[in-house]
């Protein structure tokens, strides 16, 4: 196995950090009056960035919270949100971020499941008070306090203001002598899976391993120092925490939020801002390419382009290279479970290994296919992605059960089907879960998405293996037809017969939307749930 750890220390020219508390130190050092964060008419620099984080540990600290104590959040996007991310780092806690989407009783059992003392909410976002929701839950066991960082305050919570004066009476010394007994090994953070498959999980993440994680990734999609990075996603999902956040603390990047997605303020921050790095999941890129606006804005700032989901059609990177002209698009994979990547294609790869794989594994890192009895598959034969290295999760948090069946002799079975090209290249083909059997054959959706898209008249697309009392189950692709589209879905199944095994789909539906998660992912189960009824 490779191990990039020397690579890393030579890019820092000295000892890499190895707790995420050190990195935005550094952060401060060498990037002081550089901005951090710009969002609306607020910004902070680096340096204002890390006084914020030690004011709010030292507060953090006044209330008793000890190393390895979890310090929740269930609050939108903000500057606060940075700030108590890093102060739980600096003084060794662990962040536990919840899903803003999360309902009462999603987020209450997160709450028991993590034995969480500390909980840092919102009473203002989306019409939503989470402070006076989870003040009126009576079974969170173990929760001592609920904090306000934005909106007014609830009668029981302390504010965000009451949590700065409360540090004043802590130390630099007391602080300084918290973070220095952070370990690089130490639990950084506990993400909860989505939890489609049963009950949430709870992700245990490292310190060091993130760091190393994100200097990889930001090396090979080629994050810059001084790069304006514009991000859709959440910071309570791995993309938002760790490949915004963090990668940019770690290169001196400016992060450009959006709380809620809206194409056109997508066009507004671009063009302004001349942001160079534009991440995003491919639903994003879709939605920026049909846009009727986008011609009215101009996007030549854009350098890079990173997406990546578990499948990603060839179609959108042709269309982002071509039509948007992104110099570099870049496709990455990866879960929760390995730090939030596994595998990432070069800035400088050539257009096709952009466009039909997700990358070599970063350094350090290994990939293995494996078949259902667990024997490693020849190269080009797919089978289960397995992963081993550095950035694969300790376990998940009281759950031995749970991580003996993820991992397996320092093995991670993502539940994931790709294989290798000779040159190591991975490429995803589908998830394994998704896979669906009609009358005893199996079928693909990624590989039925991948011809949808080929379609003029098709946007988006989802297919699903739904019930069939005959057949067990047929495929059916639930598509957002472009603005412009004049087809019927007999038209673009018929279309689609022309290209694929009749038995591969079976029915067409037109949808106004698709569900999507947190990081833009579409959720599949949704549309079972939905439409899965048996049919005839």
């Amino acid at each position: 196995m490779q191990d990039d750890h020397q690579d890393s220390r030579g890019w820092f020219g000295s000892a890499m950090p190895s707790t995420i508390g050190e990195v935005l130190a550094r952060a401060a050092s060498l990037f002081t009056d550089r901005y951090a964060v710009v969002e609306g008419n607020s910004a902070l620099t680096y340096s204002e960035l890390f006084d914020s984080a030690r004011r709010t540990a030292k507060g953090l600290i006044s209330l008793g919270i000890n190393s390895g104590d979890r310090v929740a959040i269930w609050a939108p996007n903000s500057t606060e949100w940075i700030a108590v991310s890093y102060a739980a780092y600096l003084i060794g806690a662990i962040l536990v971020p919840l899903n803003t989407r999360y309902t009462l009783v999603e987020a209450t059992q997160i709450l028991n499941t993590s034995s969480t003392r500390l909980l840092l909410t919102s009473t203002d976002f989306l019409g939503v008070n989470y402070a006076e929701a989870i003040r009126g839950a009576v079974d969170v066991a173990t929760l001592e306090q609920v904090i306000s960082i934005s909106g007014p305050p609830v009668i029981g919570t302390l504010s965000w203001q009451d949590l700065i004066d409360m540090g004043t009476c802590i130390t630099d010394f007391d602080l300084e002598a918290r973070s220095q007994n952070v370990d690089g090994n130490d639990v950084s953070d506990i993400i909860f899976t989505s939890g489609t498959t049963g009950a949430p999980k709870g992700a245990m993440l490292r310190h060091e391993a993130s760091i190393r994680t994100y200097l990889a990734w930001s090396n090979k999609v080629g994050l810059r120092d001084g790069d304006r990075y514009f991000s859709v996603y959440p910071y309570f999902h791995t993309a938002g925490l760790k490949s915004v956040l963090l990668a940019c603390a770690l290169f001196g990047a400016t992060v450009y939020p959006l709380p809620t997605f809206d194409v056109e303020e997508v066009f507004k921050i671009v063009e302004h801002q001349r942001i160079t790095m534009l991440p995003g999941p491919p639903t994003m890129f879709q939605m920026i390419l049909d846009s009727p606006l986008r011609h009215q804005y101009d996007l030549s700032s854009v350098r890079t382009s990173v997406t990546g989901a578990a499948t990603i059609p060839v179609e959108l990177i042709r269309r982002m290279r071509e039509e948007l002209r992104i110099p570099s698009v870049v496709t990455a994979y990866g879960l929760t479970e390995s730090t939030g990547t596994v595998s990432v294609c070069d800035a400088d790869d050539p257009p096709e290994v952009i466009a039909h794989t997700v990358g070599k594994p970063i350094p350090g890192v290994v990939v293995r296919i494996v078949d259902e009895e667990g024997n490693e598959c020849s190269m080009g034969v797919a089978g289960e992605v397995t992963v081993r290295g550095f950035n694969v999760i300790t376990g998940y948090f009281n759950n031995d059960e749970a991580t003996r069946a993820s991992i397996k002799d320092g093995w991670l079975y993502t539940g994931d089907v790709g294989l290798l090209d000779a040159d190591g290249n991975l490429r995803i083909t589908d998830r394994k879960k998704d896979m669906f059997i009609v009358g005893g054959f199996n079928a693909y959706p990624a590989e039925i998405e991948g011809v949808l898209t080929a379609h003029p008249d098709v946007s988006q697309v989802a297919v699903v293996g739904l019930p069939h009392a005959r057949l067990g189950e047929t495929g059916t692709a639930f598509v957002i037809p472009k603005p412009t589209c004049e087809s019927e879905p007999s038209d673009i199944l018929a279309w689609a017969h022309q290209r694929l095994a009749k038995f591969k789909l079976s029915r067409v539906i037109f949808v106004d939307s698709l569900p999507t998660g947190p990081s833009g992912k579409i959720q599949k189960f949704k549309l079972r749930e939905l439409y899965g009824q048996s049919h005839n």
